[in-house]
């Protein structure tokens, strides 16, 4: 699923001058065309888009390696398996590809190249069953598009894509989402709909940029309590998901380690310690302490929680569950109660869909 956005392109009246129109035209007459056009050097090199949509091809023309100063390239509703190293040669800063049948091994195997010039890649309604790797050297990517494939899961290496505004995802089998993808300092848009996802990470919450978050028809049953700080967050699509119709209200908790006790104990009665009192390895652990989120409790815990359902109030209409962790069950506030949307942020949800 693709959704609309404004491009970083320039003059539209220039654009129109510069652009070759191919699209829906006959296949048979199109190599020629190019060929036509390149052999006048002038006009080859003035060019700056050339749309290809809609011709049925089973091979990218070799002759688009010919427009030097290539900057859009739209091969759109076509029928090719493959993108052929020189496509990604070009100095594109667009590249759509969307609705043809590539899939995992259609890319060149490095994209280095185009790595510092392309802002925008669309390989929406393909095949591909893997998150494409080669993507991820694409350092100057503001928008990609990988909605409508099979695609099972999303790379850990997706936080190189520090320039990336709009992450689209919608329409394929992702069950998990890795905690890099909070790493993306830069992202406005995050479309994750029409998945499997049974839960977020809670690093979505570090996206303090993020303005509209689709999560609609997946299998939530609860979001990560920190999304609430999201205050540029305007639009969240809810509807289709467990969480909507069913709450998860039952969790289990194991007994805490000797460990575990121990380091607690260190912890809540402020015991001094030192590189030269315990191994690193304790030292490190007690680092990484995590304090309760019940205001009335001083506590903290380390690997064992307990993974409680709080039930905030967003826009006074619905009750949203979002998932909190707790030292201790003993921990567990009054069920019935909740956040205000008011008391989290007045401006935070303008829209919330869930119908």
């Amino acid at each position: 699923m693709d959704i609309v956005y404004t491009s970083d392109s320039g003059d539209s009246d220039a654009r129109e001058q510069k652009t070759v129109d191919f699209g829906h035209a006959n296949k048979r007459h199109l190599d020629e065309d190019l060929l036509r056009m390149c052999k006048t050097k002038k006009l080859a090199e003035d060019i700056e888009t050339v749309l290809l949509n809609h011709n049925n091809l089973a091979v990218v023309p070799a002759s688009i390696a010919e427009f030097e100063n290539l900057r859009v390239l739209d091969l759109s509703n076509n029928s090719l398996d493959r993108i052929p190293e020189a496509v990604m040669q070009c100095q594109l800063s667009t590249l759509i590809v969307k609705n043809n049948r590539l899939g995992d091994d259609s890319l060149p195997k490095s994209m280095l190249a185009a790595g510092t010039t392309l802002k925008e890649l669309n390989l929406s309604g393909n095949r591909f069953t893997q998150f494409p790797e080669q993507v991820t050297e694409l350092k100057a990517l503001k928008y990609l598009y990988l909605g409508g494939n099979q695609i099972t899961n999303v790379s850990k290496d997706i936080w190189k894509l520090q320039n990336l505004q709009l992450l689209s995802l919608g329409g394929n089998l992702i069950t998990e989402i890795p905690d890099t993808v909070g790493l993306l300092n830069n992202l406005h848009a995050l479309v994750l709909c029409d998945n499997l996802l049974e839960a977020l990470p809670p690093s979505i919450a570090r996206l303090v940029h993020l303005k509209s978050l689709l999560l609609h028809k997946n299998h939530l049953k609860h979001l990560p309590l920190d999304i609430i700080t999201l205050k540029n967050l305007t639009e969240l699509s809810l509807r289709d998901n467990p969480l909507v119709v069913r709450f998860v209200k039952d969790m289990t908790l194991n007994p805490p380690t000797l460990l575990e006790l121990a380091a607690r104990s260190t912890k809540i009665a402020s015991v001094p310690y030192g590189p030269g009192d315990l191994p690193r390895t304790l030292v490190e652990y007690l680092q990484t302490a995590n304090c309760c989120v019940n205001p009335n409790c001083k506590g903290v815990f380390f690997d064992n929680r307990v993974e409680h359902i709080k039930f905030v109030d967003f826009c006074g209409k619905y009750r949203i569950p979002l998932l909190q962790y707790l030292c201790s069950s003993k921990c567990i506030d009054d069920p019935g109660a909740s956040v205000s949307h008011g008391e989290a942020s007045s401006s935070m949800m303008r829209k919330v869909l869930l119908g």
